[in-house]
């Protein structure tokens, strides 16, 4: 990216109107589903499994922290935490569906149902739902006083700082129709600060919260494993490889076979063996290892 080149910037002069209204679509890979106001645009009954989870969502970071969470629950020893992981393609316009905005009128995944209580709990918003699901199995939220104020202040950081990471730096680097030098550079310098914010503390922290793996590892995890990876193209433009105590934290939670198996749940992109659009039973995981195997003409992955 050439970030003096005229052409890679929106042309100068633009006035903001007195009264902004919605007279076009705004354009960038995502403009066909943002709109201005809420509620549904199709009439749509979400599915229901055999779990008392049910789970709406995409393996997107915010969809990813909520399986983690469940399959960490789950290998645990939670039998309660099992839970049906059905697709919501946001890119199709399923989260204006009615069932959808029944459960969260906002309009974004994760969604979540839990049908062991009566009457049934809705959840949304990927923070509260892994608040949720800490409390309910009394696990991976410390009852210590302290500990548990340095969980919610990580969990709280990761929910209010996210949205500059994705809705900030990756939308104006990677989405936007075309490039805005003063944009890019106002996203960038906050998406590194950051990581240098969890790079400073992981110095001096096995995890998040001292030596103890709680929610605030799992909130955290997929957005800047996205960034430290292969997120928006941009790991040699924000010199990732400065964030050397987050790499050590990152590689550690990606070695957790939890994690690999939430990080598979309603992916669509990547490899087809690290996708599992849907998961309703803990054998979906090696049936779908299976599928890849009869799929390449038996040589294992």
């Amino acid at each position: 990216m050439s970030q003096s080149d005229p052409a890679d910037n929106q042309p100068p002069g633009y006035v903001p109107p007195d009264v902004w209204t919605w007279n076009a679509p705004s354009g960038g890979q995502f403009a066909s589903i943002n709109r201005p106001i809420s509620g549904a645009t199709h009439d749509r009954k979400l599915p229901v499994g055999k779990h008392p989870l049910q789970l709406y969502s995409m393996g997107t970071p915010n969809g990813v922290k909520v399986t983690i969470m469940l399959e960490e629950l789950l290998a645990a020893g939670h039998s309660g935490a099992q839970y049906d992981a059905w697709m919501i393609d946001i890119g199709d316009g399923d989260q204006f569906g009615s069932g959808f905005v029944e459960i969260n009128p906002n309009s974004k995944i994760p969604a979540m149902r839990d049908l062991s209580a009566d009457p049934p709990v809705d959840l949304f918003e990927s923070g509260s739902i892994l608040f949720y699901l800490a409390e309910k199995f009394a696990a991976f939220l410390p009852t210590d006083m302290p500990q548990r104020a340095q969980t919610m202040n990580w969990l709280m950081w990761q929910v209010g700082s996210a949205p500059y990471v994705g809705g900030g730096f990756g939308h104006f680097y990677q989405y936007a129709p075309f490039r805005i030098e003063y944009a890019i550079n106002r996203f960038a310098m906050e998406t590194k600060r950051q990581l240098h914010v969890l790079d400073t503390h992981l110095a001096t922290n096995e995890y998040m919260v001292g030596d103890t793996y709680t929610i605030a590892d799992i909130a955290i995890f997929p957005w800047y494993r996205q960034l430290m990876r292969n997120g928006y193209d941009s790991q040699q433009f924000l010199s990732i490889h400065e964030y050397t105590n987050l790499e050590r934290w990152m590689t550690m939670l990606e070695q957790r076979d939890p994690v690999k198996r939430g990080s598979m749940v309603n992916r669509t992109s990547g490899e087809p063996e690290s996708q599992l659009h849907e998961r309703h039973d803990a054998r979906d995981f090696e049936l779908n290892r299976e599928d890849m195997v009869q799929a390449r003409g038996g040589k294992r992955i």
